[in-house]
């Protein structure tokens, strides 16, 4: 590969894509999102979330602040680094100069409430695991122009918050889960062989901690956005009234299982229990193809050209056929559809499962459609798109 080949700046935004995933060092040198320093030069970085880019930094004329660094040159007013860079949490997030200091934590790091007990060695790496989901799901939520606001310490009525909780000796488990704009997430799902375990158990194709952090956003965003609003007949509409009473029907399913036709009308089994888990699960599969395909189009990689048959869905599949953000929809949704079918193959050659164990049956694509109205109108109304 030629050196001006390995020095394109991917840096700069990406058309189409909400939250670039591909960055450059000044050096030249490939960075990731988790990145805090350069393999290359040993620059330091850290990344501006309002930008969705790591930049390399340099240290401010103020004690613990920092300068970015574009293209060689020093620039902007100066930044902080979150406070939780030097714990087990490794955040690499900036504190941007506009941005409320006081507690020093980044804007992700904020809407922590509860974290775990860190004098138990056992639970360091698994909040370093927990950290980089929230953070990844964080950056895109910023990126779709959606409301992201700490409960604990910016907006304690219509916030989020997390708190990551272990399950005690001779105490009830601890149940991942939402309520009231909290998200309580066991720290067991950090663990891959728990996670793995589980996943068996229950019989599930998909099971991962960032899926978790995706699915238990989605109820915390249809209470913010759908309830009490204008979409909420739809929503209705398309999957159920959610003031279907939620225990009865999660017992009906622990007795039952899922009903037999559920691959006809659902993203997943789990998505057939209740009105309430098919929009959330819905919501983490339209998150799944978002950073999927930012991730792609960041990179270069051009699944126009990519030799696959797939049976493409048209406007008579969406929630509606007119609104004004079909046609974008429907170009991401073929654009999915082609680039998990290869990422699947990939998988199998590496003797891997398979990357999307899935298959999107037309009522979820309307679904899937109806979200994306949602979000599309909340960044319009944020004066984006």
């Amino acid at each position: 590969m030629e050196a001006s080949r390995i020095t394109t700046p991917l840096s700069s935004p990406v058309p189409g894509a909400v939250t670039p995933r591909a960055y450059r060092c000044n050096c030249g040198r490939q960075l990731f999102f988790r990145n805090s320093r350069c393999l290359g030069c040993e620059a330091a970085l850290g990344y501006v979330p309002s930008r969705h880019r790591v930049y390399c930094i340099s240290p401010g004329d103020a004690p613990s602040t920092w300068r970015l660094l574009d293209d060689g040159s020093t620039a902007d007013a100066p930044y902080r680094r979150c406070a939780n860079f030097a714990t087990p949490a490794a955040c690499n997030w900036l504190i941007e100069p506009d941005e409320p200091g006081a507690s020093g934590f980044c804007k992700a790091c904020r809407l922590n409430r509860t974290i775990p007990n860190l004098s138990v060695v056992r639970n360091r790496p698994l909040w370093l695991s927990m950290e980089r989901a929230k953070r990844r799901l964080v950056s895109q939520l910023i990126g779709l122009r959606l409301p992201v606001a700490s409960k604990v310490s910016e907006d304690p009525q219509h916030g989020l918050a997390y708190d990551f909780l272990s399950s005690a000796p001779g105490q009830p488990r601890v149940l991942t889960g939402y309520a009231r704009g909290v998200i309580t997430i066991n720290l067991e799902e950090a663990d891959d062989a728990v996670r793995e375990r589980t996943r068996v158990d229950m019989g599930e194709p998909y099971r991962t901690l960032l899926g978790h952090f995706r699915h238990e956003v989605g109820h915390y965003y249809w209470a913010r956005l759908v309830a009490g609003s204008r979409w909420l007949p739809a929503c209705r509409q398309l999957f159920g009234d959610e003031r279907r009473n939620y225990e009865a029907a999660l017992k009906d399913n622990y007795a039952h299982g899922a009903p037999a036709y559920w691959q006809q009308r659902y993203i997943s089994a789990y998505a057939s229990i209740h009105p309430s888990e098919d929009w959330a699960e819905s919501w983490a599969h339209y998150l799944h193809l978002r950073d999927t395909l930012d991730t792609a189009a960041s990179f270069g990689i051009d699944v126009e050209h990519a030799d696959v048959l797939a049976a493409p869905f048209g406007p008579q599949d969406l929630w509606e056929p007119a609104a004004s953000h079909a046609p974008e929809f429907l170009d991401m949704l073929h654009r999915w559809i082609v680039i998990t079918g290869v990422m699947n193959e990939m998988s199998r050659a590496m003797g891997q499962q398979d990357f999307y164990p899935f298959v999107l049956p037309r009522s979820a694509v309307a679904k899937l459609h109806f979200i994306h109205c949602v979000i599309s109108e909340t960044r319009l109304e944020q004066g984006t798109v």
